[in-house]
C-alpha cells in the first residue's frame, strides 16, 4: 500500500509541475519499459548486478574475518581499530579515484574499489556481533563435550546470524550506489554509464527510469533473499 501511495503522489506532483526535468511516475515507468524491450537496460543491469555481486561477496567475506578477529581478540581490536575509523571516514569517491589511478581503469580495480568502501561497516558490524555472542552458553557446549561444528551451527551462528543479516543489508544499500559512481568515472557500460550519458542530455526520464530499474532489483533480493533468510534465523533461535 506504501508504495501504490508513493507512485500516486509521484504521479501526481508530476503530472502539477508539467516539467520534463519531474517527470511523473507513469512516464518513468514507460521510459523503462522502452529502455528494457528496445534499449540496453538489460544488458546495463546484468553488467551493474555481477559488479555489485562481486563486490558485495569480497567484502563480506573478509570484513566478516576481520570483525570475528577483532571481536573475539583485543591485542587485534586495538591494532586495527584506528584503521577502520579512517576507513570509514575516508569518501567513496577518493578511494575509487586512487584505486582507479593504482590498478587502472578494470573490472578488478572497479570490485576492489567498491569492496574497500564496504569492508570496514561490515567489519564493525560483525564485531560487535562477536562481541555480543553469550559466552555462557560457549562454555556450556564445552562443558557438554559439543563439537565445534554443531556448536558453531546450533550455538554461535543463530547469536551472529542479525548482525550479518544487518551488514547485508546495508551493504546491498550502499555497494550498489558506490559501483554507479566508479561506473560514472572509469567504465564504459553498466546502469552509471549510461546515466552519465542520460545527464550529458538532461534526460531527467532516463536517469530516473534506470534509477528506479535497480531499484526494483535490490528491492527484489530483499523480498526475495534477505527477509526469508531472516525469518529462518529468527526461527532458528526460538
Amino acid at each position: 500500500m506504501s508504495i501504490v501511495t508513493l507512485l500516486a503522489g509521484w504521479e501526481a506532483v508530476g503530472r502539477l509541475a508539467g516539467n520534463r526535468l519531474f517527470p511523473a511516475a507513469s512516464t518513468v515507468i514507460v521510459a523503462m519499459w522502452r529502455e528494457a524491450t528496445d534499449g540496453p537496460l538489460l544488458e546495463s543491469l546484468a553488467i551493474t548486478s555481477a559488479r555489485v555481486a562481486a563486490a558485495f561477496c569480497l567484502s563480506m567475506v573478509l570484513g566478516t574475518a576481520l570483525g570475528l578477529s577483532m571481536g573475539n581478540w583485543r591485542k587485534l581490536d586495538a591494532v586495527f581499530d584506528s584503521w577502520l575509523t579512517g576507513l570509514l571516514n575516508l569518501p567513496a569517491l577518493v578511494t575509487i579515484i586512487l584505486v582507479y589511478i593504482w590498478l587502472g581503469l578494470t573490472e578488478t580495480a572497479i570490485i576492489i574499489a567498491v569492496a574497500i568502501n564496504k569492508l570496514p561497516a561490515t567489519a564493525v558490524i560483525v564485531r560487535e556481533g562477536a562481541r555480543g555472542i553469550d559466552r555462557d552458553l560457549m562454555d556450556m557446549a564445552r562443558s557438554f563435550h559439543v563439537g565445534r561444528w554443531a556448536t558453531l551451527r546450533h550455538v554461535f551462528l543463530p547469536q551472529l546470524n542479525p548482525y550479518l543479516i544487518a551488514a547485508s543489508r546495508s551493504g546491498l544499500a550502499l555497494i550498489w550506489k558506490i559501483v554507479l559512481v566508479a561506473e560514472i568515472l572509469g567504465r564504459g557500460s553498466g546502469v552509471g554509464f549510461e546515466i552519465e550519458l542520460c545527464f550529458q542530455r538532461f534526460d531527467v526520464t532516463r536517469i530516473m527510469a534506470y534509477s528506479l530499474a535497480f531499484i526494483l532489483v535490490i528491492q527484489l533480493i530483499e523480498w526475495g533473499a534477505l527477509q526469508p533468510l531472516e525469518r529462518l534465523t529468527a526461527r532458528g533461535r526460538k
